[in-house]
């Protein structure tokens, strides 16, 4: 019996507003393609203007999984990704089709491309001393605490990340060891053959998205929030809002832009600010995003602000495809 042909599966990364949707849509028409979402945002229906989700039309025409596949008071967590985008892995092989990850969600990435440490659960007894203390010394302080346990950790999370600040110190303090060793210790390192649902072999041809001169991304990143305020952002949000399961702490609400919308209707600022906050979120996240990027291996670099590099990127493809 001949060896079983290996079939890649393209992750498309890259910062916010790099362009990855419509890049996206031209490698789905060539290869064909079926389009697999990478974003803990794009899971919550509800949440379709402030994610910039594709329109209803777009996605009659190109269907894209792991969308509209939770409530906003629901949670979702890389795990959970993991599992679904394995499945839908295996599904789109199954139709003689190429998976095409795409999405700037870099944790989800390096959960399916590199393995999810078993950390230790959530400890709800932890969590609220956690936050107790947090209460009396504000986040910041927390991430000091945290550098000086998780010096690498604390230089990945935000100072005002509180969620992932939480989760480190937890799972520190729960353990004893840090956070950053958990992942380390489970990574399958640079063997990049991996086996979906059904059994088969895969590997990832991993293709980022970024943007040169970084100026030119910023300017893509308020453009495309502006833009977002005249499609109804804000009442996207005021009807978030107004539902009784949700709150700025839920998972869903501490995307960007949301949360700032959020403490704009809770009346902590005004409106001129919230958009502030929000554009200022969007270029630290998209600062992070890069950094993700720099560090992951084996990366083949595409300037989305050059014209169109989908030959490049199908080239690639079919190299693997040949192996």
């Amino acid at each position: 019996m001949s060896e079983q042909r290996t079939w890649p599966a393209i992750c498309l990364m890259g910062p916010t507003a790099a362009g990855k949707t419509e890049l996206a849509l031209e490698l789905a028409e060539a290869l064909p393609a079926d389009i697999i979402s990478v974003d803990s945002a794009l899971v919550y229906r509800g949440m379709d203007i402030g994610t910039a989700k594709p329109d209803a039309e777009t996605r009659r025409s190109f269907p894209h999984r792991l969308i509209d596949i939770r409530d906003p008071e629901q949670s979702y967590s890389a795990g959970d990704f993991v599992r679904d985008a394995t499945e839908e892995i295996g599904r789109t092989r199954a139709a003689g089709r190429v998976p095409l990850l795409v999405g700037g969600t870099m944790l989800y990435f390096r959960a399916l491309t590199r393995g999810i440490a078993a950390l230790p659960q959530a400890d709800p007894a932890m969590r609220a001393a956690l936050e107790a203390e947090a209460a009396h010394s504000g986040w910041p302080a927390m991430h000091r605490k945290l550098a000086e346990v998780d010096s690498a950790a604390a230089e990945r999370i935000g100072i005002n990340d509180r969620q992932r600040i939480q989760r480190a110190l937890e799972v520190y303090r729960l353990s004893g060891r840090p956070i950053s060793e958990w992942h380390s210790a489970d990574s399958h390192g640079s063997d990049y053959r991996f086996i979906d649902a059904s059994g088969a072999p895969f590997c990832f041809v991993k293709v980022a998205l970024v943007p040169e001169p970084r100026a030119a991304l910023h300017r893509r990143i308020e453009e495309r929030f502006r833009r977002m305020l005249e499609q109804g952002f804000v009442e996207e949000v005021t009807k978030l809002h107004a539902r009784p399961g949700l709150a700025r702490s839920s998972p869903s609400m501490r995307a960007v832009g949301y949360r700032q919308l959020w403490s704009y209707l809770d009346g902590d600022y005004g409106l001129d600010e919230a958009v502030d906050r929000a554009l200022a979120a969007s270029r630290q996240l998209a600062k992070r995003q890069l950094t993700w990027l720099r560090q992951e291996p084996g990366l083949s670099l595409v300037n989305p602000l050059e014209p169109r590099e989908s030959g490049t990127i199908l080239s690639l493809v079919e190299r693997q495809m040949e192996h």
